[in-house]
């Protein structure tokens, strides 16, 4: 399926309304067509089908919806890239930091965080890659690091996360502390004595909010 003819498909589905309030809730930084998730996937099916028919991933293709207006272009190629992460190895990650340096909010980052999250645990080069992100400029990867390894559960390196987490202390991103919080959150659920010891041993220097969302389960 041509992008154009994806694009024909979603001018069909428009709801001018619902785009203004999607909009709006991205403090108005991307238009919409106004097609919410679930509408969006049924939309796309024939258009995977057809992707995951190829067995790689078109990276040509992912750039040209990623450089498109809509958001909603911007969400299939994420789901694209989540569909076919199977086919995404280390080298591919440059790709995702580069389409994460563009068209960038959180939810931009976090679906393509959880496209290469699954390699985060078991490889070791990913892991670099990782700790190098950690300290990146650009808030929204450091984002991408300290996420890295959400939801890996008993394959959490706590000693990575450690490192990532503690590389981003001092930030007054609200983003950043939001995400130090939240992935903490989830390992406690896993290990809560070591999220514990980690927020004891880390008291006088994290933020109050990475505090107060790590500490919800403990």
């Amino acid at each position: 399926m041509e992008i154009e003819k994806l694009k024909e498909i979603f001018i069909a589905h428009e709801d001018a309304e619902q785009a203004h309030k999607m909009s709006e809730y991205l403090l108005g930084k991307f238009p919409h067509f106004g097609i919410q998730t679930p509408l969006r996937r049924e939309l796309t099916k024939d258009f995977f089908k057809e992707e995951v028919a190829k067995k790689r991933i078109d990276w040509e293709l992912v750039e040209k919806l990623w450089d498109l207006p809509e958001r909603e272009f911007h969400h299939v190629a994420s789901d694209l890239l989540i569909k076919m992460k199977k086919y995404l190895t280390v080298n591919d990650l440059v790709k995702i930091k580069l389409l994460a340096e563009r068209n960038t909010w959180w939810d931009s980052v976090d679906a393509l965080t959880a496209s290469f999250r699954h390699l985060t645990p078991d490889n070791s080069a990913v892991k670099k890659v990782m700790l190098s992100w950690s300290t990146d400029k650009n808030f929204w990867i450091r984002r991408m690091a300290i996420t890295s390894q959400n939801l890996a559960k008993d394959k959490t390196d706590r000693e990575l996360l450690a490192q990532i987490i503690e590389n981003n202390f001092g930030s007054d991103e609200f983003f950043i502390n939001k995400a130090i919080g939240w992935v903490l959150r989830d390992y406690s659920k896993t290990n809560a004595d070591w999220v514990r010891e980690f927020i004891f041993e880390h008291e006088n220097i994290m933020d109050s909010l990475s505090r107060r969302e790590a500490s919800k389960y403990l």
